[in-house]
C-alpha cells in the first residue's frame, strides 16, 4: 500500500516536497530493543522444495520488523506545554514519508498502480465513513458512501454484462476478500460441492478451502501457468457424484496466465455437469480489469454460466488503500444473506464494518479515466511489457511473457539485496516484473542495466550460473547453459 501515508498530511500526492530532518536526527533513539525476537534479526529461512530435481531451495523471508518497530509511549506531563511530542511525531512521519517516496522509485514486482493523485479527496479524511451492511440497503449509521459504492458496482456490472436487477456486489477490503466471498457463495449454492483450482491459483483460494472445510482438488498447469483442462476433465470424471465449484484465473499470481474460461465450461459439459451442478468464480485480481480493453482477449461476461467475478481496486485502478470489487448474481446471494436488526440492513458480506472511503476513491478514478482512459493504459502496459521481455532476451536472460499479460517472468537474480531493492516477487528459480501504468520505459531500462551489471559480477568467477527455468516456463524460454 505505497502512498497511503499521504492521508496524514494536507496533500495526498506522493510528489509533494518533503521537509527533510536534520542530519543528526537518529530514529534509532526512539526504537527500543524488542522482547525476545520471534525470529532471527537478519533473514528467516524455511526449506521448500526446489523446482527442479531433488535439490532444496530455501525460501528467503523478510526482515523481522520487531527489531525496528516504533514503540508507542505515554505522553509526559508537560508535553502539552513544550510541544516536544508533537515535534517528535512530526519528525518520525516526515522521515517515514521520505522512505516511502524512495521505496516507490524501486517498485517493480507487485501489481500496484502507483500513478495516482487523490489530493481532491483529502477534505473527506476528517470523516469516519463506514458502509457496514448491504450496499443496497441503507443502515441507521448515516456517515456512509453507499451512493458512490453502488455507482461503482453498476459500472463493473455493465463491464461484465449483468443487468442492474440481476446482480449483487460490494466493495471489498482486498482481492482476497473477493475470492473468499466468491467461493463462499459457491459453497452456499452447492453445499456439497468440491472446489477445483489450478496449482498456480492465488493462495487465498486454498485459504478459502481451509476456512470453509471444503474438499479441494488441485489441477495441473501448462508451462504458461494456465490451467491444464485435460487434467481438469480427468479429475472431474473422478468426482461426478458431487457438484463442482471452480476457480478460474484471469491472470495467475506469478506468471500472469489467463485460464481459458470457454474451455473450462466445455470440459464441465463434456464431463456431464449441467449448469445447475457447477459454480464458477472468476479471480480477476489484476487482469480482470485489463482484459475487457484488449480486442483479441476472450470475454469475461455473465452471459456465460459464471457465478461471480472479483477484481482488486488498488492494482490496475490505483488506490492508496487495498480494496476490491466483488460481483455475483442476485439469485445466489439469498442463500448467504441475513437481516440484522442492529444494522437496519442486511448482512451478506465477509466483513461487518467496511471502508467507506475506498468506494469514493474508485468512483473518482473511474469518472476521471473512463473506458477510453483505461484502454490507453492497458495498451501502454502491454507494449512496455513486450519491450522489456525482448530486452531481457537480447541480454541473454531467459524470459517469458504470456500473450494477454503484462507480467514478465525471468531468471531469479542471485542477490537477495538486489531483489529487495527492486521489490521483486520470486518463486523458485523465477522472478517477475509486473508492468503497471506507473512503470516507464526509463525505469525498465534502469532496472535491466543494473541487472546486467550484477550478472557480470555474479558469473565472472564461475561461482554462480544462470538458473535453469525450463521446468517453470518451458525450454524455449530458458537461456541457461543447457537450453540456449
Amino acid at each position: 500500500m505505497v502512498g497511503s501515508v499521504d492521508v496524514l498530511v494536507d496533500d495526498l500526492s506522493i510528489n509533494r516536497p518533503v521537509d527533510l530532518l536534520p542530519d543528526d536526527f537518529d530514529v534509532s533513539a526512539i526504537i527500543k530493543d524488542p522482547v525476545p525476537p520471534v525470529v532471527a534479526d537478519i533473514i528467516g529461512k524455511v526449506e521448500a522444495q526446489f523446482n527442479a530435481g531433488n535439490e532444496k531451495r530455501e525460501i528467503v523471508l523478510g526482515r523481522n520488523i520487531h527489531t525496528s518497530c516504533l514503540e508507542v509511549t505515554e505522553p509526559e506531563d508537560d508535553d502539552d506545554i513544550t510541544g516536544d511530542r508533537d515535534a517528535h511525531m512530526a519528525s518520525v512521519l516526515a522521515r517515514y514519508r521520505k522512505s516511502l517516496t524512495e521505496r516507490t522509485k524501486y517498485h517493480l514486482g507487485y501489481p500496484y498502480n502507483l500513478d495516482f493523485d487523490y489530493g481532491a479527496l483529502s477534505q473527506l479524511q476528517h470523516f469516519s465513513i463506514n458502509n457496514l451492511g448491504d450496499p443496497f440497503i441503507e443502515s441507521n449509521y448515516g456517515v456512509h458512501s453507499r451512493q458512490f459504492e453502488v455507482g461503482v458496482l453498476d459500472w463493473f456490472a455493465r463491464l461484465w454484462e449483468l443487468e442492474k436487477n440481476e446482480y449483487w456486489g460490494y466493495i471489498t477490503n482486498c482481492g482476497t476478500e473477493g475470492n473468499l466471498h466468491g467461493i463462499l457463495v459457491g459453497r452456499e449454492v452447492l453445499p456439497d460441492g468440491i472446489l477445483y483450482a489450478s496449482r498456480e491459483s492465488h493462495y487465498s483460494i486454498f485459504k478459502a478451502a481451509r476456512m470453509y472445510r471444503m474438499e479441494c482438488v488441485k489441477i495441473e498447469t501448462l508451462n504458461s501457468g494456465e490451467i491444464d483442462c485435460d487434467d481438469f476433465k480427468a479429475k472431474l470424471l473422478c468426482h461426478q457424484d458431487k457438484p463442482a465449484i471452480i476457480n478460474v484465473n484471469i491472470g495467475t499470481t506469478v506468471k500472469g496466465a489467463v485460464d481459458d474460461l470457454d474451455l473450462v465450461i466445455q470440459k464441465l459439459e463434456e464431463a456431464g455437469f449441467s449448469h445447475d451442478r457447477f459454480y464458477i468464480h472468476v479471480d480477476g485480481a489484476l487482469f480482470g480489469l485489463m482484459m475487457p480493453f484488449v480486442k483479441r482477449a476472450p470475454k469475461v461476461t455473465f452471459k456465460k454460466p459464471i457465478g461471480s467475478v472479483s477484481v482488486s481496486g488498488h492494482k490496475f485502478v490505483g488506490c492508496p488503500m487495498p480494496c476490491g470489487v466483488q460481483i455475483t448474481r442476485l439469485e445466489h446471494i439469498n442463500a448467504l444473506s441475513r437481516n440484522v436488526e442492529y444494522l437496519a440492513s442486511r448482512d451478506a458480506t465477509i466483513m461487518g464494518s467496511r471502508n467507506g472511503h475506498a468506494p469514493i476513491f474508485l468512483w473518482y478514478t473511474l469518472n476521471r479515466k473512463g473506458y477510453r482512459g483505461f484502454q490507453k493504459e492497458v495498451q501502454k502496459c502491454l507494449r512496455n511489457a513486450f519491450y522489456f521481455k525482448d530486452r531481457l532476451i537480447d541480454a541473454g536472460i531467459g524470459a517469458m511473457l504470456n500473450e494477454l499479460s503484462s507480467t514478465v517472468v525471468f531468471e531469479r537474480p542471485h542477490d537477495e539485496e538486489f531483489i529487495r531493492k527492486w521489490q521483486l516477487a520470486c518463486k523458485g528459480n523465477i522472478a517477475h516484473v509486473v508492468v503497471m501504468p506507473n512503470v516507464t520505459i526509463q525505469k525498465l531500462d534502469e532496472f535491466l542495466n543494473e541487472l546486467v551489471q550484477k550478472r557480470v559480477a555474479w558469473f565472472e568467477e564461475g561461482k554462480y550460473q544462470p538458473y535453469c527455468i525450463a521446468s517453470d516456463v518451458g525450454e524455449n524460454s530458458c537461456l541457461c547453459a543447457l537450453h540456449k
